[in-house]
């Protein structure tokens, strides 16, 4: 699957602009999402972290299970997104007793596109790009690599 469509970009994307489309295999084999065909049906808030099988991005991965997802309803679709393969996204989800998508970003071209590139690591950032139904970006956050995704202020921004 190619996303070589994307233009990479320094600045994560802002409120009001148009979120680029793409498509991504997730945990499961064999399957992928497309962001344009999950917008059909509701918002999707894409959880961009860097690496599986480390403790900031456990957290946040079972904050959405726990928290976000819960509360959300079926307002919106709560997502992750890294640049690790599906198989090592599938282990830890399996550990950790995910319950929601992981999308694996391999060549790194969403994470770039979404401005959620951390070269030094060649991996994502940590950051929350929320997307309408409209395809725009309602909210969005860059966090330092240590601060994990507060719960209650993203709640807030999908509302």
């Amino acid at each position: 699957m190619s996303n070589a469509h994307l233009k990479p970009r320094a600045d994560v994307l802002k409120p009001g602009e148009t979120a680029p489309d793409f498509t991504l295999p997730t945990q499961n084999r064999g399957e992928s999402f497309k962001l344009s065909d999950a917008l059909k049906k509701q918002d999707v808030v894409i959880g961009f972290f860097p690496m599986a099988f480390t403790g900031v991005c456990a957290t946040e991965m079972q904050c959405i299970t726990k928290e976000l997802q819960q509360k959300a309803g079926s307002g919106a679709l709560v997502i992750g997104l890294s640049c690790d393969s599906g198989p090592a996204l599938k282990a830890w989800a399996d550990q950790l007793e995910l319950k929601q998508t992981l999308l694996s970003d391999m060549h790194r071209e969403v994470c770039k596109a979404y401005g959620l590139f951390w070269p030094d690591m060649n991996v994502a950032w940590r950051g929350t790009v929320i997307v309408g139904k409209d395809g725009k970006v309602k909210w969005s956050q860059k966090r330092e690599i240590g601060n994990a995704m507060n719960a209650d202020e993203i709640l807030a921004a999908m509302s």
